[in-house]
């Protein structure tokens, strides 16, 4: 009896989350009765355990030695070998209490005994089975490592957690890491991407009637307007800038409003200090006066919410929050040229996120530290502080991070097909079995039928039973017939669906058209897959002043293309960022080399690889080199026409190195690099190849038009040449004009 109402006590216990609220004056006097309770020696302990568990729930206890001691409670419990199913619900609150012992770290900045709390806690739902546990824990490992800067990792947690937390269809948890991964795209710049997974969040915490949740994502969507601009705006100018702030500062106020009703103060802290970073950089959006004047008045506004963002973080203990309030605070008073402040500030939050281990935090540190030693002339200082800031940002950007996010959401959609395969199956033998079972009550009732009239009956039944016999062999045939073919019909759509989000995959290795239109002004790219993935792709770098790009046709198309093309995407990657290799023939010489190296660790041999194209400007010096496919210069109407080196990147025998074509570029020239699915497209009115003597023709006959008009001149060209006939191969068409 003893172990069952401590049992219930810690079930009470544990059903609190750690979080932060307003109290109220009914909730006071209960909080004074539970003190009386606890303080009274004639107190029965399962009542002051019950009393102390309420009471943390009322006072915000912020403390591990109160969750630890619920946590010790449990294993005493364990202890005095309780009954199978009692035990399983004391290590469920057992981990709810190891949780939120790893949240309290967390605020604290203890981040390795944090991952430890976790770590424990995920285990022990692992053990019991308890998924919606397991879900929880994932997140909140991945949630440290974004914060740590270990984006692949983070990725890797929060996608095992969507696949559990879809599987239990608990639309809060899945809400949750829709917001946290949407967090990871919006820092890596894919803020179309940001948003669509932050509607899909609002959307589930509206469902569930989740206000808390729903601040969350309106929050990081004002960080994306703030930090971005509105994505209503092409070009990044001074509009798109004002008219996402104006939309950054009404999310934020949304927000705030939610978590001031809600009493949530870990949040309103941070909000606070977002709202302060927009009047900061911006102004005061209500100001009349002049610019100058506005700017100076929301700079003092900025003061008054980051200092009240402050004072909140240092009552609740959150360390993470102080580093960072610390810092910004440096860069306000560094903008109204406070330095003292600036540095004093600066210096204290750099500390603290170096203790906690925040790399993003100290990057942002080391440059305004920097930025204020350079100011006050300590050049000694302002150069180290810059290292630092480099070493950080170098590591916070580091290229692995964009590849294992490919890599990490292909994952989560086998291992979530995987568990939709597993449950159907199930369902489908369980059915199976169910048939079994009626099956044999129907030739048992038969039987005994068969006994009762087989003496008057026995040539009529015969010939009924036989008939009967038939006609369910046919019944179950044509059930047979229909099960199969809607079970074609569902496993041709998953195939469809899976190409489908494999070509969202393939498009987040292609660069974004904002990159391109930044560094290849006059410019355009004609990009048509045969399918819905492709083998073809383009490619862009920016390294040390030169412009890098080029057109690439993998071997094959489809899926099996579109496989390759990540390979050579990767390579070309790898030749630059991490080998410092930026002449066009030695970068295809070293992407060569890694794409054999790739496919020799195949048991098969591998001899697929693919052509390309790749040009380097640096002012008008154009740098080429080519494997099969040319470059083709359009100077004054005339064509000219550099080859490639004829052997493809890849296997192939007796190798030779790249050749780097130089050119000195003139005013107006036009370059152009491609595929061969272009000139080898079927059509016109006898069904031949289109050739490249055409497409010469064609390119020469549209120099007077803009690069945005040459494009839609050479698709319609496309269009309409191939008339009714399949498309034959992927396309990859680039002009730039000089």
């Amino acid at each position: 009896m003893k172990t069952f109402k401590t049992f219930i006590l810690i079930l009470i216990a544990c059903s609190v989350n750690v979080h932060a609220q307003n109290i109220t004056p009914n909730q006071q006097v209960t909080i004074d009765s539970l003190l009386k309770l606890i303080n009274n020696p004639k107190s029965h302990d399962t009542t002051k355990i019950n009393a102390r568990s309420q009471f943390g729930e009322l006072n915000m206890i912020y403390r591990l030695s109160f969750w630890d001691s619920i946590s010790n409670d449990c294993d005493a419990i364990i202890k005095q070998k309780p009954t199978q199913a009692v035990k399983l619900s004391i290590l469920k609150m057992q981990a709810a209490a190891i949780n939120n012992l790893g949240v309290i770290s967390s605020h604290q900045g203890t981040q390795e005994a944090t991952i430890k709390y976790f770590e424990k806690g995920l285990e022990i739902n692992q053990q019991i089975d308890n998924k919606k546990g397991v879900a929880e824990l994932l997140e909140n490992i991945g949630a440290i490592y974004k914060d740590q800067g270990r984006i692949v990792d983070a990725l890797g947690f929060f996608n095992k957690s969507l696949v559990i937390s879809e599987s239990i269809n608990d639309k809060k948890r899945i809400a949750s890491t829709y917001n946290r991964i949407a967090q990871i795209n919006a820092h890596q710049g894919d803020t179309k991407t940001a948003l669509k997974n932050f509607d899909k969040s609002i959307a589930l915490h509206t469902e569930i009637d989740n206000q808390e949740g729903i601040a969350g994502c309106m929050a990081n969507i004002a960080t994306i307007y703030k930090d971005y601009g509105d994505p209503n705006f092409n070009n990044l100018n001074e509009n798109r800038l004002n008219q996402g702030n104006k939309k950054a500062l009404e999310y934020y106020l949304k927000s705030l409003e939610i978590y001031e009703r809600l009493g949530k103060k870990h949040s309103i802290a941070t909000v606070l200090s977002n709202i302060g970073s927009i009047y900061n950089a911006h102004g005061d959006p209500t100001c009349t006066l002049p610019k100058e004047e506005c700017l100076k008045k929301g700079k003092e506004i900025a003061l008054i919410y980051s200092h009240q963002s402050l004072k909140l973080r240092e009552e609740l203990g959150d360390n993470k929050g102080i580093a960072s309030s610390l810092i910004n605070l440096a860069y306000l008073n560094y903008n109204i040229r406070k330095l003292n402040e600036a540095e004093k500030y600066g210096l204290q939050g750099l500390k603290m996120s170096q203790n906690i281990g925040l790399p993003e935090n100290v990057r942002n540190a080391a440059f305004l530290l920097s930025k204020v030693y350079e100011a006050k002339n300590g050049e000694s200082q302002s150069l180290e502080m810059y290292k630092l800031h480099v070493l950080m940002r170098d590591s916070l950007n580091n290229q692995t991070t964009e590849k294992a996010a490919l890599i990490q959401e292909t994952q989560f959609e086998y291992e979530k097909q995987k568990v939709l395969d597993d449950a159907k199956n199930d369902k489908l033998l369980a059915i199976e079995q169910q048939e079994k079972e009626k099956q044999k009550i129907i030739a048992y009732a038969t039987g005994f039928g068969l006994l009762l009239v087989v003496v008057f009956l026995f040539f009529v039944f015969n010939r009924l039973r036989i008939t009967k016999k038939q006609k369910n062999i046919i019944e179950e045939q044509k059930d047979v017939v229909e099960h199969a073919h809607q079970e074609l019909s569902e496993k041709n759509k998953e195939i469809t669906d899976s190409i489908q989000y494999a070509k969202r995959i393939q498009n987040a290795i292609l660069p974004p058209d904002k990159l391109v239109k930044e560094y290849l002004h006059e410019s355009f790219i004609l990009y048509r897959p045969k399918d819905i993935v492709a083998g073809d792709f383009y490619w862009m770098e920016h390294r040390n002043g030169k412009v890098l790009f080029a057109a690439a046709d993998c071997t094959g198309h489809g899926v099996p293309g579109a496989m390759v093309s990540v390979v050579c995407n990767n390579a070309l990657n790898r030749s630059v960022r991490e080998h410092n290799i930026i002449t066009p023939g030695e970068i295809l010489n070293k992407t060569r080399e890694i794409v054999v190296t790739e496919f020799e660790k195949s048991d098969d041999e591998v001899k697929d690889g693919m052509d390309i194209a790749l040009c380097s400007i640096e002012g008008n010096n154009l740098e080429y080199a080519g494997a099969n496919n040319p470059l083709w210069i359009i100077r004054n109407n005339e064509l000219i026409e550099i080859k490639a080196n004829k052997q493809p990147i890849g296997k192939f025998d007796n190798p030779e190195p790249y050749t780097t074509h130089q050119v000195a570029l003139q005013k107006g020239d036009t370059i152009y690099i491609f595929s061969d699915g272009y000139v080898d497209q079927f059509g016109g009115q006898k069904g031949k190849k289109l050739k490249t003597p055409a497409f010469r023709e064609l390119l020469l006959s549209i120099q007077d038009k803009s690069m945005a008009e040459q494009k839609q001149i050479i698709d319609s060209k496309f269009i309409n040449w191939k008339g009714d006939i399949d498309q034959v191969d992927d396309i990859c068409v680039i002009g730039v004009r000089v």
